[in-house]
C-alpha cells in the first residue's frame, strides 16, 4: 500500500482529496494546522504549521511516505493583499521547508498546488498555456505561487518527480466551504437574499472548474507515467472551460429558480479578463484526468448541500466560509499572532 503525505488535507480543496487517495487504497497521513472533530479512523492526522521548519521536520521523523501533496497555503486574493509579506513566507518558505525534507526523505514525487494567477492581466483573445505564456502575476499571492513553482522544478529529477497542478478558480460543495469563490458565491448569494447583484458588465472572462475535477488532476499527478508529469505545469478546467461574468451568474440563477439577476454595471469593464488553454492535461493526461462536472451540475449539488445545512445569509457572509474573516478572528481571539502564524 502506498503511503501519501497530504499538507493541507483538512481544507476545501483537501477533504476530497484525501477522500478520493483513500478509495483508491492510499495510506493517508495529513499535515494541517487544522485539526478535524470528524477524523476518519484510516487517517493520520499530524499538526504542522509548515512556515516552522521544526513542525514540518517533525512530520516527516520516523516515517516512510512514497508521494508528498503541499496544498496549504493562504487561496484568497483579499488575504493577500492584506497580508502580503506573510503570505509569501507561507506559501514559499512553507513549501520550501516541505521540499528539503521531500530530498532528504527519498519521497518518489511531490505534487504542488499551483495557481493561474500567475499570469496576471492578459489579453483575453487567446488562450494561455502553461510554458510560453507571460508570467505577469500582479498580487503577493500570485508571486508566491511562480516563486515556488520556479524552485521547485530545478530540484526535479528521475528519482524525485515534481509536478505543479495549477486549477482555475474552484467552485462546489465541500464541508469546508467557501463563499469567496465566484460561483460559490454567486449561488449562495441567490439562495439566501433571492438576488444576484453583478457590479461589472458581465463581459470579463473566467476559467473555472469543479473541485473533483481538480482532485482528479492532483491524483493523476501522482499516477500518470512519470514521463508525462515529471518537471511539468498543467493548467486544469474543462473543454470548453473559460465563461464570462455573465456566464457564470446566469448558472447561478438557473441554480436557484426564481432568483434575481441584475448587472449593475457601476465598475464598467473589469480589467482582470483572460482566458486559460487547457489541451495538455486534457490530451497527454486523458488516461488519468477526466473531467465531469459542470456549471449547472455544480449549481444543484450547491443548492443540495446549501438546503442540507440550511444555509442562511449570515452564515454565508460569515467567518466559517470567508478566510479573511476567519484571520481577523483568530488574531482578535489571541489564536494567531501578528505574522499569522498560529500559536501552537
Amino acid at each position: 500500500m502506498k503511503k501519501v503525505l497530504v499538507f493541507g488535507g483538512f481544507g476545501f480543496l483537501g477533504h476530497y482529496l484525501v477522500h478520493e487517495l483513500l478509495k483508491r487504497g492510499y495510506k493517508v497521513t495529513v499535515a494541517d494546522i487544522h485539526e478535524n472533530e470528524k477524523l476518519e479512523s484510516n487517517i493520520t492526522y499530524i499538526k504542522c504549521d509548515i512556515t516552522s521548519k521544526e513542525n514540518v521536520e517533525n512530520v516527516f521523523e520516523n516515517k516512510q511516505f512514497d508521494f508528498v501533496y503541499n496544498l496549504a497555503g493562504f487561496a484568497n486574493l483579499d488575504t493577500a493583499i492584506k497580508y502580503p509579506i506573510e503570505t509569501i513566507q507561507l506559501n514559499v518558505i512553507g513549501n520550501m521547508h516541505i521540499l528539503e525534507q521531500c530530498v532528504k526523505n527519498n519521497i518518489s514525487r511531490f505534487v504542488y498546488a499551483s495557481s493561474q494567477s500567475m499570469y496576471g492581466i492578459s489579453d483575453s483573445s487567446h488562450e494561455l498555456d502553461e510554458d510560453n505564456s507571460a508570467k505577469n502575476p500582479v498580487t503577493a499571492y500570485a508571486i508566491a505561487k511562480w516563486r515556488a513553482e520556479q524552485k521547485l522544478h530545478t530540484m526535479s529529477t528521475e528519482k524525485f518527480i515534481v509536478t505543479s497542478i495549477r486549477p482555475s478558480t474552484v467552485f462546489g460543495a465541500s464541508p469546508r466551504l467557501r463563499s469567496d469563490i465566484v460561483f460559490n458565491n454567486l449561488v449562495a448569494c441567490a439562495y439566501t437574499t433571492g438576488k444576484i447583484e453583478i457590479m461589472s458588465d458581465g463581459s470579463p472572462w473566467r476559467p473555472i472548474v469543479h473541485i473533483r475535477d481538480v482532485c482528479s488532476a492532483f491524483i493523476a499527478g501522482i499516477e500518470a507515467p512519470s514521463k508525462l508529469v515529471s518537471g511539468r505545469a498543467f493548467n486544469v478546467g474543462v473543454l470548453n472551460g473559460n465563461f464570462t461574468v455573465r456566464d457564470i451568474a446566469e448558472a447561478a440563477q438557473r441554480a436557484v429558480p426564481g432568483c434575481d439577476l441584475v448587472f449593475t454595471g457601476e465598475h464598467g469593464a473589469d480589467s482582470r479578463t483572460y482566458k486559460v488553454g487547457f489541451s495538455r492535461i486534457l490530451t497527454e493526461l486523458s488516461d488519468y484526468y477526466k473531467p465531469k462536472w459542470d456549471l449547472d451540475m455544480g449549481g444543484r449539488e450547491l443548492v443540495e448541500f446549501f438546503d442540507e445545512i440550511d444555509l442562511r445569509e449570515s452564515q454565508f457572509r460569515g467567518r466559517n466560509t470567508i478566510r479573511l474573516k476567519q484571520l481577523k478572528h483568530l488574531i482578535d481571539n489571541n489564536m494567531l499572532g501578528s505574522d499569522l502564524r498560529y500559536k501552537i
